[in-house]
């Protein structure tokens, strides 16, 4: 499969996907350059689902309309709704991708069912409901990813891409804070805040108390436990699959902005420049050999 290029009546919708991740999910965008050409459009399609997953609690303003269509996703990826699918410019080059690659539909499903967790107000019990719910959904991602990298077949490294997902995605969740809580949406656990005296209307209060900070705090040392964990086992992922672990260079860097003197957890965008996320990136390729 080297080499194989996408097919041509798909070539606009894959063009698409890497546009809308251009736009809305720059980070992977850049991690993504770092893959082999000829994987970069399956790279996209794939992270594009995921932004078209964590897009539909934006544009919909109850539980219901949310479950509809994570429900037409689950259809598309049964083979249901075909006329719908080939149209979609999102749908037809992940089924695309997923043919290809052979890669196991049931990962996708199951991704889709974490992510039902983002449509409800619900809270998150523990640390480890938490971590459960990053795996369940970014680690799986890596996972998918690292499977296109090596043509479908095992590349290894499931902790890496374990803990490399959980990494990212606390990270990934401290930053979003501001919006979540704007929208009374919480993914701080239950039981670290209550370790800190806090509960749920405290932080949706939007202050940014001393016991906040050390509850964040503690998170962000959980983040890096992760991070140390993905990069211990990165050499049990075959070369040719460590691309996916690319993102993991923007953990550290974000979670620094956050240890700011100036940072303000329900203010401050995290935010890094081009240039400081393509320095980050350059330098996680070196470490992991690329």
């Amino acid at each position: 499969m080297t080499g194989i290029e996408v097919s041509p009546s798909l070539a606009g919708h894959y063009e698409e996907c890497g546009v809308l991740l251009r736009a809305e999910d720059r980070d992977r965008w850049l991690a993504c350059l770092f893959a082999p050409d000829a994987k970069r459009p399956y790279l996209h399609a794939l992270y594009a689902f995921s932004l078209e997953l964590g897009r539909i609690r934006e544009i919909v303003s109850e539980p219901l309309p949310g479950e509809i269509r994570m429900q037409w996703w689950r259809d598309a990826l049964c083979g249901a709704g075909r006329g719908d699918v080939s149209a979609h410019p999102v749908a037809a080059p992940l089924i695309d991708t997923i043919s290809r690659f052979h890669l196991p539909v049931q990962a996708f499903k199951d991704l889709i069912e974490g992510r039902s967790f983002d449509l409800y107000d619900d809270p998150m019990p523990t640390l480890g409901d938490l971590e459960g719910y990053c795996g369940e959904t970014s680690s799986a991602l890596m996972r998918l990813a690292s499977l296109i990298l090596n043509e479908g077949r095992e590349p290894g490294g499931a902790d890496a891409v374990g803990h490399g997902g959980v990494a990212y995605a606390l990270t990934g969740l401290l930053r979003a804070l501001p919006w979540h809580a704007a929208r009374g949406q919480l993914y701080l656990p239950a039981d670290v805040l209550a370790g800190h005296g806090l509960t749920r209307e405290d932080v949706l209060r939007g202050q940014a108390t001393p016991a906040l900070r050390d509850a964040l705090a503690e998170i962000r040392h959980n983040a890096r436990s992760h991070l140390a964990a993905a990069l211990q086992a990165a050499p049990q992922l075959l070369p040719e699959a460590r691309a996916a672990l690319m993102p993991l260079g923007l953990v550290e860097p974000y979670l620094r902005q956050m240890e700011t003197r100036d940072y303000e957890p329900f203010k401050t965008p995290v935010q890094l420049s081009a240039g400081r996320r393509l320095w980050a990136l350059w330098r996680q390729a070196r470490a992991l050999g690329g």
